[in-house]
C-alpha cells in the first residue's frame, strides 16, 4: 500500500500516544489472557476479537479446503467452540500474539475435524461438520498462496481496515466525514496520482493545501492502526515488529 510504502520514516518512529496513555494490561488479547473464559469481561474481549478477525479464519479455511461454504461452516464452528471456552484455555501467554494464537488454534481444529471425519469413515463416530472434500482438499495447490500465507495477508487487511473505519468514525465526529469519504481512495492506496488534483478542486482546496490535509489524516491512521495492532498484543513493545509483519504480509 503506498501510505506505508512512501513514508518508511513512520514505520520506525515511537508508539503513537494512544498506546502509551492506555495502561499495559487493558490491551484486548491481554485480557482474554488474564481472565480467560472465567470472567465476563475475557468473554468479552475474546469475543470482541473473534468478530474482529472472523475473516483471516475464513481465508484460511477458504484455502485449505477450496471451498467457500466450507470454509463458512468451519468457521462458524471454529468460533463456537472457541466463545464456548474449550479452545481460550490452551492460549499461551508467552506468545503474545492472538494472530499467532488464533492461527494455530485453527489449525488445530481443522486436524481434529479430520480425525472425526476419518472416525465417521470408519464406523467409530461422527464429523461434526462435512468434509466430504478432504482427501482432495489435502493436495497443496502449488500454484496458489499457502494457508498461512492467506491467513496472513487477510489479518493485515482487516487491521488496515479497521484502522480505517476508526479513523472515519474520528473525522465524522470532527465534521469532516465528506473529507474523509473523498480522500479514503488515497488512504488506501486505491487512487492514482492524478485523481487527486480533481480532488483537491471538489473539495474547494488548493493542492497544497489538500495534500497538506491528506498527509495528516495518513498519519493519523497510521496512529489507528497501530493501536489496533497493539490490542492484538499482549506486550505493546512488540508493536513494530508485529507491523513490520503486517507489511510483509499486504506486499506478497
Amino acid at each position: 500500500m503506498e501510505l506505508w510504502q512512501h513514508d518508511p520514516a513512520t514505520m520506525t518512529t515511537a508508539s503513537p500516544p494512544t498506546l502509551h496513555a492506555a495502561p499495559f494490561h487493558t490491551t484486548r488479547w491481554t485480557r482474554v489472557c488474564l481472565a480467560k473464559a472465567d470472567s465476563e469481561d475475557g468473554r468479552r474481549a475474546l469475543a470482541d476479537l473473534c468478530d474482529a478477525y472472523y475473516e483471516p479464519v475464513v481465508a484460511y479455511l477458504r484455502s485449505v479446503f477450496r471451498d467457500a461454504d466450507a470454509a463458512r461452516e468451519m468457521s462458524h464452528a471454529f468460533f463456537a467452540e472457541m466463545l464456548g471456552g474449550g479452545t481460550i484455555k490452551t492460549a499461551e501467554r508467552e506468545r503474545g500474539r492472538f494472530r499467532s494464537y488464533l492461527l494455530g488454534a485453527v489449525k488445530h481444529f481443522v486436524a481434529h475435524q479430520r480425525q472425526a471425519a476419518g472416525r465417521m469413515k470408519r464406523g467409530g463416530g461422527m464429523a461434526p461438520v462435512s468434509l466430504d472434500d478432504e482427501e482432495a482438499a489435502a493436495v497443496p495447490d502449488a500454484r496458489q498462496p499457502s494457508p498461512d500465507v492467506e491467513f496472513d495477508r487477510q489479518w493485515a487487511m482487516t487491521v488496515i481496515a479497521r484502522g480505517m473505519d476508526a479513523l472515519r468514525t474520528e473525522c465524522a465526529g470532527e465534521g469532516r466525514g465528506a473529507f474523509f469519504d473523498a480522500v479514503s481512495g488515497i488512504l488506501n492506496g486505491h487512487a492514482s496520482h492524478g485523481d487527486q488534483a480533481a480532488l483537491a478542486a471538489s473539495c474547494g482546496m488548493s493542492f497544497d493545501a489538500f495534500r497538506m490535509a491528506v498527509s495528516r489524516l495518513k498519519k493519523r491512521l497510521r496512529q489507528h492502526v497501530k493501536s489496533e495492532v497493539a490490542g492484538t498484543l499482549e506486550d505493546p513493545a512488540a508493536v513494530q515488529e508485529e507491523m513490520e509483519t503486517l507489511f510483509t504480509a499486504l506486499g506478497r
